[in-house]
């Protein structure tokens, strides 16, 4: 047995806590695919992904349905760029967005989460041309003919997503346009006006503020069926993890009645704490919306999660990490109290034995309870130019260049549709 001490600062309030976490360390074997068993059990069924909807949508216990009260299993691609330094979605200087759709159409994802930053919204800053080179009827339906802004571009990629029959989930990632998630005070959690927050952030933002970009973000989609709703914001944490459930459930209901009043048919999705780690804290406090068919939870797993220990997932057996898995987010759909759609995991193309571990763990785990899910990410680089490894497509954005490895093979098991 080891003591810790871990110092917790709550970002709203000038305290300092000091908590003594009693951690338990114990030694581990990895388990890889080539000795475990096989990734999904046999006698297990896997629902499959919905390519069939009616528009709107609601929910009853842990389903999601559509208009003609059928079920919906989300299948989704993380596509990013749009809260990234870059200011729009990734690869619109390769393919044009209508392409790019497409493909992930015939990947067999039925919906896209769609990340932005705030500042896209606040700012609504200039394209560079570059970026959007491969999509020139940006520059002629620009207001400003031949200089697109960032927002306009989000909106055309939301439109050519629906246009190809895909789901779009707006997502608040971010407040500063930049890489997340890291532990710079200004983004951590939706709001920074905290102590002189307001007075080093780039991006300043209040409460009220946020929930005001998020009014200008969606009105423009609100006619837009295929808008499925809005993912209020990513994997909020507080200072080292800190963020109290509480605050955010009510931060997030705030939000959510002011996007219903634009559109009630909108689903409402929120995010653990923790890095959207950790749901626990629903059985005491769900969030309650006006209209009470319209909350979605999510949750993010990679093998680094885990808040609260030094044992991560890349390195915990099954058991523990399904017992993880249930205490966190799962109880929700195997007690039928409220949908959960994994908005976020992935692993690279050529895995280590602990991205091995994590995966089949979290692939056997997700076939289990049968869950929606979002796999991160399509990309093929990041804004900085780095590859990136956790993503689906190579630098030509197309067909060709789809890396077909295990990760699409396991995906196929959780209900992917390739080629539907």
């Amino acid at each position: 047995m080891v003591s810790l001490l871990t110092i917790i600062t709550k970002p709203r309030v000038a305290c300092v806590l000091v908590v003594l976490v009693t951690l338990h360390v114990t030694l581990f074997k990895i388990q890889t695919h080539s000795l475990d068993v096989p990734i999904i059990q046999p006698e297990i069924h896997v629902s499959p992904a919905t390519t069939n909807f009616t528009p709107p949508f609601h929910t009853t216990g842990r389903h999601i349905l559509d208009a003609d009260d059928e079920p919906i299993k989300l299948a989704s691609i993380n596509w990013y760029g749009a809260s990234d330094i870059d200011f729009v979605p990734s690869g619109l200087d390769v393919q044009h967005r209508d392409d790019i759709a497409q493909l992930i159409r015939r990947l067999g994802f039925n919906s896209v989460r769609l990340p932005y930053a705030d500042e896209i919204v606040d700012r609504n800053p200039a394209v560079n041309a570059s970026l959007i080179s491969a999509n020139h009827d940006l520059f002629l339906s620009a207001e400003t003919v031949g200089k697109p802004r960032a927002m306009e571009v989000y909106h055309a990629v939301v439109e050519s997503l629906t246009q190809a029959g895909l789901l779009v989930i707006v997502n608040n990632h971010i407040t500063q346009a930049t890489w997340c998630c890291g532990i710079n005070p200004c983004d951590i959690v939706w709001y920074n006006d905290w102590l002189a927050g307001g007075l080093f952030c780039r991006i300043p933002q209040t409460e009220d503020q946020w929930i005001r970009n998020w009014e200008t973000m969606m009105r423009p989609l609100a006619k837009n069926p295929l808008v499925m709703g809005a993912d209020l914001r990513n994997e909020p944490r507080g200072l080292w993890g800190t963020l109290d459930w509480d605050d955010w459930a009510t931060a997030a209901e705030k939000a959510a009645e002011r996007l219903l009043d634009i559109n009630p048919k909108w689903l409402m999705i929120v995010e653990g704490i923790s890095s959207a780690n950790d749901l626990s804290g629903v059985r005491r406090r769900p969030v309650k919306l006006s209209r009470s068919d319209r909350v979605v939870y999510s949750a993010h797993v990679y093998k680094w999660s885990g808040w609260g220990q030094l044992y991560p997932y890349a390195k915990r057996s099954y058991p523990e990490f399904a017992a993880s898995m249930d205490w966190n987010w799962a109880y929700l759909l195997t007690e039928n109290i409220a949908p959960v759609w994994v908005g976020e995991f992935g692993a690279p193309g050529q895995p280590s034995a602990g991205d091995q571990n994590y995966w089949s763990h979290l692939m056997q785990f997700l076939a289990t309870v049968d869950a929606s899910w979002g796999y991160w990410a399509l990309n093929a680089r990041k804004p900085d130019g780095e590859f990136e490894s956790y993503g689906l497509v190579g630098d030509a954005w197309d067909w060709q260049s789809v890396r077909w490895d295990a990760r699409l093979e396991d995906l196929r098991e959780l209900g992917l549709k390739v080629g539907s």
